[in-house]
């Protein structure tokens, strides 16, 4: 049991949430941010007991998390109520479209979360050690599975994550380079890294949803056209009527991301 002085100064490093890893004297561990607060009016002789409590899959002796996980994304995964994001590599977003080696549009964000489900749970726990936490404070770190199997490696190799420079100074770029030549996962076809996806996402321009818009930004761009005589027709890039066709969502016209999508929703290929 830790008893601080009331006034005394705890200082706190690092937070979870409501929680802080902090520093008093000779001890270090998680507590709630409520005890870091202005003390309230208390007797002047008395002293104020606390009682850290650390959420159960977290170790303070080592800064590891240990748990079932749940798959948030392709690269981030939930333990006992703390995310976790995977240190050094970036995954496509959960909404991001890829294209595959036959040039359709899927949903490799997706793919990735569900393939990292299916491996997860052939060897159960997942554990993970602290690198930092970012800044939407979620506890970034190195996580293996109960055999010692690296989980970000494996993402990578499997082509489901890209080595992501910027934070892994190189570290799973042979993994990629694997995974390039092999063509797995994003590199059998056409992507866009995540951290540009994402951007671009940001720098993209609003639009109202009352006017006539056109190719919406990402990669959903087959246009769903309603003529003048109520025929659905969808246009695909790079035929004849694609680029001078506006849609119009009011009208009840969209834009689609497979042609399998389209003609599901009622609309047939245009034939120019």
């Amino acid at each position: 049991m830790l008893t601080v002085a009331v006034g005394s100064a705890v200082l706190s490093s690092r937070r979870e949430g409501p929680w802080h890893y902090v520093s008093y004297g000779n001890y270090s561990g998680w507590i709630l941010g409520d005890y870091l607060a202005e003390p309230r009016p208390e007797p002047a002789a008395t002293t104020s007991p606390i009682t850290p409590q650390v959420p159960s899959a977290l170790s303070t002796s080592d800064n590891t998390i240990s748990g079932r996980a749940t798959i948030i994304d392709g690269d981030t995964i939930d333990i006992s109520g703390t995310r976790v994001r995977f240190n050094g590599i970036d995954a496509p977003e959960s909404a991001q479209l890829c294209r595959n080696a036959k040039g359709k549009n899927y949903r490799c964000g997706q793919s990735a979360a569900k393939a990292l489900d299916a491996w997860l749970a052939k060897s159960r726990p997942v554990t993970c050690t602290f690198a930092e936490w970012d800044r939407y404070g979620r506890f970034v770190g190195d996580c293996y599975r109960s055999d010692g199997a690296a989980v970000a490696a494996w993402l990578v190799s499997a082509g489901h994550a890209m080595d992501w420079p910027l934070h892994s100074g190189g570290a799973y770029a042979s993994y990629q380079d694997e995974a390039r030549l092999a063509k797995r996962g994003i590199w059998q076809g056409e992507f866009q890294p995540a951290w540009e996806w994402r951007a671009a996402q940001l720098a993209a321009p609003k639009r109202e949803t009352t006017s006539p818009v056109r190719l919406l930004s990402g990669s959903c761009d087959i246009k769903g056209n309603i003529s003048n005589k109520g025929v659905r027709i969808y246009h695909l890039p790079g035929q004849r009527f694609y680029d001078e066709t506006v849609i119009s969502p009011p009208k009840g016209e969209r834009m689609f991301c497979s042609e399998d999508e389209a003609r599901a929703a009622g609309w047939r290929r245009s034939k120019r």
